[in-house]
């Protein structure tokens, strides 16, 4: 038996996982456990579980792998300080302190990490090393070709190239400071979103706008080539040597500063949004094809935090030049770790590949699982009222009569979820034929911008059906958006005239509103009997109550909140909020049975997270 420990940390999403025998067999962020979001110290609770999980010991473990090489990266920040000296010494003053003290002595906060316990060398694999091989090693194909495209690594921003059986080789890339996720960061930062956190918040901002800057970001701010490459003019950003992203000449480009983080949203910012989510697009395109006259396959493997830009990604399936795509679900670094471990076990051991149908990463439901003897146990030292329902079929139809009727459901079910989406088990789930429960859950469950669209998850025998997908289509990670079926569109009759903005909500646009974004769009998740068990069989309860094979599905937290994790955060979260029933595992709590008491202030629970 072989297993390979794989880390990130000390930059975003710190995480850990673990393979044995090539066999994923746990994963999880770090922010799950401490309940700070986007966690980047050292993921020591992550790595309990994994090894928890797995039944070893740090002594054991016979290979830990890290997912870049810190050393290369403290070249490339210490080169650009020095080429914008003094410009950047405030910058440079703030960065040091975890170098010198963590960053610089990672084997020594490893060893540490690991109870000094793992006596045998560390492994360090190269940043988009570790995206690519999360990328293709789980994927479902021989061969493939692979595409990883993020902030910065150690000077790689993007990266180009094959995958065939046991290996991976990188050809081409694109290197610091132009970058695609730093650009689409830049604009996060100018619309008055937290970089790092907020990139999702200006792709779901993009449809409420008209892309009426785009020609002049291509004009002014970039020099795109046709293989998807380019260069930007970096007088218009600070991010090399100053503590912002962009600089005083993007404010006078674009007429106006940038927006101060929670105040009004204007109609500038929305096209703002809309037109680098379109710059974005067309970079990712044009990425994808150069990748593909390369390669030849038909096959594309996705990494890097921009790979979590799903409307790039449908269009890249819709309109490039390959028959399948599959993307990373943990695609930013928390996938890293994974990436470092399966590079270590195929890459460097040599070991045989055997590509599995669908994936290899079991739904990508790696992380804790609690019994119901544990959520009993839980449940017991509260003054909660609960009911328990042993059979699985009698609570799936019970939970499906409740969202049926229009109440909110937290679903705790089964291994939580690697990577940034809900998949179905920590999540929020509702009635997608509502008109008005978009609103309500954004601003009574989550406690967010009301113009944030929610996400469907769909039986996979009928998403042909509901969206724009070929039939059975696998897109059981939500990271692939299509346009929604004519035949399920609702005619306007001019209802749409004169709209702008946020007022676009109020327009209902097909017989799933709820999932259906502005531009008739969904961030599609397709659902199986064979990765998701219970909540297969939760959806189609629901098929057979309403004829509607489609639910609401978002993820388990509040805003600023990380994705609960045990029966304790998610109990918390249900009493803080308003939602109606919470389900965990076969135990079921409906909020109208509990004592007053044990209400949790909604001010005071939002005081715990700090706001993304």
């Amino acid at each position: 038996m072989t297993s390979i420990l794989g880390i990130s940390a000390y930059y975003h999403d710190s995480a850990a996982a673990l393979i044995v025998d090539g066999r994923v067999v746990a994963a999880a962020q770090e922010e799950r456990f401490t309940r700070k979001k986007h966690d980047y110290e050292f993921p020591l609770h992550a790595i309990a579980f994994c090894l928890q999980q797995g039944g070893l010991v740090p002594e054991k473990l016979d290979y830990v792998a890290f997912y870049d090489k810190p050393l290369l990266k403290f070249e490339r920040l210490l080169e650009t300080y020095l080429s914008y000296a003094p410009a950047g010494f405030r910058s440079f003053l703030m960065a040091m302190p975890l170098w010198l003290k963590k960053k610089l002595h990672l084997q020594r906060e490893m060893r540490a990490g690991l109870d000094h316990g793992f006596k045998k060398r560390f492994l360090f694999t190269e940043h988009h090393e570790s995206h690519a091989a999360s990328a293709f090693f789980p994927s479902p194909f021989e061969e493939a070709t692979i595409l990883t495209l993020d902030g910065v690594g150690e000077w790689a921003t993007a990266s180009v190239g094959r995958g065939k059986g046991n290996r991976i080789e990188l050809t081409h890339e694109l290197r610091f400071p132009h970058s695609l996720g730093l650009l689409y960061s830049a604009f996060t930062y100018f619309t008055g979103f937290k970089v790092n956190s907020g990139e999702y918040k200006l792709m779901g901002l993009a449809p409420y706008g008209e892309p009426k800057y785009a020609d002049l970001i291509r004009e002014k701010l970039l020099d795109i080539k046709d293989d998807g490459s380019f260069r930007m003019d970096m007088s218009y950003f600070n991010y090399c040597q100053g503590l912002t992203m962009t600089s005083k000449r993007f404010a006078a480009l674009f007429g106006r500063p940038p927006r101060r983080p929670e105040a009004p949203l204007s109609q500038s910012d929305m096209d703002i949004a809309a037109s680098v989510q379109a710059v974005t697009e067309d970079i990712m395109l044009k990425c994808a094809r150069f990748a593909h006259r390369l390669s030849g396959s038909k096959n594309l493997c996705l990494a890097g935090g921009v790979a979590l830009n799903c409307v790039g990604n449908g269009r890249i399936l819709r309109e490039g030049p390959f028959e399948q795509i599959w993307i990373q679900p943990a695609a930013g670094d928390a996938g890293g770790a994974l990436g470092a471990a399966l590079f270590t076990w195929y890459q460097l051991l040599g070991n045989r590949r055997v590509a599995l149908p669908g994936d290899g990463q079991r739904g990508s439901l790696l992380g804790p699982h609690f019994t119901n003897d544990a959520v009993r146990a839980f449940l017991a030292g509260t003054k909660a009222k609960f009911r328990y329902i042993p059979s699985e079929d009698e609570l799936c139809e019970f939970v499906a009569a409740q969202i049926a009727t229009e109440n909110v459901v937290g679903w705790m079910q089964g291994p939580m979820e690697f990577g940034p989406r809900a998949l179905g088990g920590r999540s929020i789930l509702g009635d997608a034929r509502s008109r008005t429960m978009q609103s309500a859950m954004n601003l009574k469950i989550k406690f967010r911008e009301s113009f944030r669209p929610f996400a469907p998850s769909v039986l996979i025998e009928r998403v042909d059906e509901f969206f724009e997908m070929r039939p059975r289509e696998d897109s059981p990670y939500m990271l692939l958006v299509a346009p929604v079926q004519q035949s399920k569109r609702a005619a306007s009759n001019g209802a749409e005239d004169g709209l702008a903005g946020i007022d676009k909500l109020k327009i209902c646009r097909s017989v799933v509103p709820a999932v259906t974004h502005v531009d008739y769009s969904a961030r599609v998740q397709t659902v199986d009997g064979a990765r998701h068990g219970r909540y297969y069989k939760l959806l189609k309860a629901f098929e057979r109550k309403t004829g509607c094979p489609v639910l609401i599905n978002t993820s388990f937290n509040v805003r600023g909140e990380p994705i609960v994790c045990s029966p304790e955060h998610a109990f918390r979260c249900f009493l803080a909020t308003n939602m109606d029933v919470l389900v965990l595992e076969n135990y079921v709590l409906l909020k109208s049975e509990q004592p007053p008491e044990l209400k949790v202030e909604r001010d005071e629970y939002l005081a715990e997270f700090q706001l993304d």
